[in-house]
């Protein structure tokens, strides 16, 4: 069938089709079913009453231009192009045999419903394709960007890095980028697929496409409009459609050898029947007709992409990109999932664990001492310090005589006080046994301990440590009853990576592992448990990821080679997302082979019918085409199943 054939990208945003709307295959197909319809009906009842002949051969002439026009353009297109006959030479060659033998009312039913099997299909993978319509119309054109003092309005791709856009409530963010000045609430439904508004405020990063709610804002632009999450959303999609999985590239290669397979044996059996008497000529041949027609594998090469298509583009509406159906298709047989840390189950950023003070004191006062001190720091533990202190709304106090000494922490000025900050061992001041205990007691939980001392006296201690995210623990357990296994691969301390690992209810860890450690224990993971997933966001997964079955990439936090090298990418990090993603796969693969059953029984009915009780043409033409509309439109129903489940609040 010539519309199962790789879909062709679409135009970029800046991009339009030179062709006139009614030229297009979209607009004339299902007018030239309509046609064929009204020509076939016509012809009927004028060949039943006295017209003209003429009339009747115009009303058939019609039909057939009509209803063969694209069947036709497919096969000769394939066999000039490519030199291999396909399903659409079996369809036009059993109409014209149909003809021929004075049956052209019933060669055109069959064109009719070819046609029609044919539009409604495009209609199923169309449906699909428009995520990434919908993907563009979130794209501004235009920016407001801040320039030589002043403001101007620019083209979206002629933004820099650096350059500060502003950006009004109700408007969609034209960039990825980092607040600068300003507070409000973001939609980042389209993006992420988080439900609810998501609150922005100075340092937070915002995307492309999503849509500014209340407050103004000024962004720091720190990708370029072709590098933003959805650029790399829309790209992704557009690859993911064009990607086959394995089943259709089969499916796809069967068709090609049955098809000339179909067309040799019924040029014996045409000799045959004759030949040996089993049939006078013009009856065999009209048998032959109705093999031919039966025997295409019309719906059983359409139950592939008309079902997998559909699941990708419904995974991209919840920011689940597949990079095509081989890794929807794969991602069903997974039986072990294996979890990078840092960045992954955890955010990859440290924050203060726990605060002891001396004494059992005030541990605000000793974070907000801290916090004054870290406060002219650019260390990622000092801002960690700075935001746990911001977080319970400590008022910090003015610095003066900031230093900082590589190794051995900060030296500051604090109300009046001289403070240092650091590991407890370089402070110059000996740590008091309950402190002493209180650190040993953290290190071993795998944490990073600083200490605060102001004028030569202790004050506390400080913890920090690179915190779960907050659903971490959910999806393992989610995952688990689902029978998948789980794995932790990181390159952290063992320590720490126990720590994780107890928190959210993984049995088996693997810490101390170098990109290559990780690779290999990928390997053996898949000898061990069959197919195998890895989910990552650095660099230093990038080999483990490649390495898998189905390499599941962090999208928003991922490293540019994580996201490249991975089949799978979560656009909002959310991770539980990935056990919509396993279920959607193995859906989509139980209607794939629903249909597969579906369309190779009716095709084994039909053909044992054509043998064993001379099954008429239009009984073969309906049993046929029905069947591919059937495959269609369970396609396409299961579509609208998945939009209306997956689709965000």
């Amino acid at each position: 069938m010539a519309a199962v054939a790789a879909p062709t990208p679409k135009p970029t945003q800046n991009q339009s089709s030179e062709s006139p709307r009614w030229l297009t295959e979209a607009w004339l197909a299902p007018r030239l079913v309509a046609v064929t319809l009204v020509a076939l009906v016509a012809g009927v009842i004028l060949s039943s009453s006295s017209a003209a002949a003429g009339w009747v051969t115009l009303c058939a002439v019609v039909a057939y231009a009509a209803g063969g026009f694209y069947g036709t353009r497919g096969a000769l297109t394939a066999l000039i192009r490519e030199r291999v006959v396909d399903i659409d030479a079996l369809m036009v060659l059993a109409a014209l045999g149909a003809a021929v033998i004075g049956h052209w009312e019933e060669g055109a039913l069959l064109l009719f419903l070819f046609s029609l099997s044919n539009v409604l299909q495009d209609y199923a993978i169309g449906r699909s394709r428009t995520a990434i319509k919908a993907l563009f119309k979130l794209y501004p054109e235009q920016a407001t960007v801040q320039r030589d003092g002043g403001t101007e309005v620019v083209p979206v791709s002629a933004l820099k890095i650096g350059d500060v856009v502003q950006i009004v409530p109700g408007e969609r963010i034209p960039v990825d980028g980092v607040v600068l000045v300003g507070a409000s609430s973001v939609n980042q439904a389209p993006i992420t697929g988080e439900s609810v508004p998501v609150d922005k405020t100075i340092g937070d990063t915002v995307f492309a496409g999503t849509l500014n709610e209340q407050g103004a804002l000024d962004v720091r632009v720190t990708k370029l409009a072709a590098e933003s999450t959805l650029s790399r959303i829309i790209t992704l999609v557009e690859q993911a459609q064009s990607n086959q999985a394995p089943t259709q590239r089969f499916l796809e290669a069967f068709e090609r050898r049955y098809a000339v397979f179909v067309i040799g044996f019924i040029a014996l059996f045409i000799v045959a029947q004759p030949l040996f008497g089993w049939a006078d000529l013009e009856t065999g041949f009209y048998r032959a007709m109705v093999l031919m027609t039966v025997a295409s594998p019309c719906a059983l090469v359409i139950s592939v992409p008309s079902s997998f298509i559909a699941a990708i583009a419904a995974a991209a509406r919840r920011g689940v990109l597949f990079k095509g159906g081989a890794a929807l298709e794969e991602l069903a047989a997974v039986r072990v999932i294996a979890f990078d840390k840092t960045g992954t189950l955890t955010t990859g950023h440290p924050a203060v664990t726990d605060v002891v003070a001396l004494g059992g004191g005030d541990e605000s006062a000793v974070l907000t001492v801290a916090a004054s001190a870290e406060s002219r720091s650019e260390h990622p533990l000092a801002r960690a310090v700075v935001r746990a202190a911001e977080k319970r709304g400590l008022a910090l106090q003015s610095v003066e005589g900031f230093e900082s000494q590589m190794g051995l922490g900060i030296t500051a000025t604090v109300g009046g006080r001289m403070v240092r900050v650091g590991r407890p061992t370089s402070l110059g001041v000996e740590l008091p046994a309950e402190l002493n205990a209180a650190a040993e007691r953290l290190h071993a939980e795998g944490k990073t301990v600083i200490g605060v001392v102001a004028d030569g006296a202790w004050l506390g201690v400080l913890a920090l440590a690179d915190t779960l995210r907050p659903e971490s623990a959910d999806v393992i357990r989610g995952l688990r009853a689902k029978g998948v296994e789980v794995v932790l691969l990181t390159g952290d301390n063992p320590a720490v990576a126990a720590q994780i690992a107890a928190q959210v209810g993984i049995s088996e860890v693997r810490a101390g592992l170098m990109p290559d450690d990780k690779a290999e224990a990928i390997t053996a993971l898949r000898e061990r448990y069959g197919s195998v997933a890895m989910v990552g966001d650095g660099v230093n997964d990038a080999p483990a990821l490649a390495a898998a079955n189905v390499g599941i990439a962090m999208g928003a936090a991922g490293s540019d080679v994580a996201l490249e090298t991975a089949d799978v990418v979560l656009m909002g990090d959310r991770l539980a997302e990935i056990a919509g993603a396993i279920g959607l796969s193995q859906r989509a693969r139980r209607v794939v082979w629903q249909n597969i059953v579906f369309s190779l029984a009716v095709i084994v009915v039909l053909v044992v019918g054509t043998f064993a009780i001379n099954l008429p043409l239009p009984v073969g033409v309906f049993g046929h085409e029905g069947s591919t509309v059937v495959v269609v439109l369970n396609g396409l129903i299961q579509l609208l199943v998945l939009e209306g489940h997956r689709r965000p609040a």
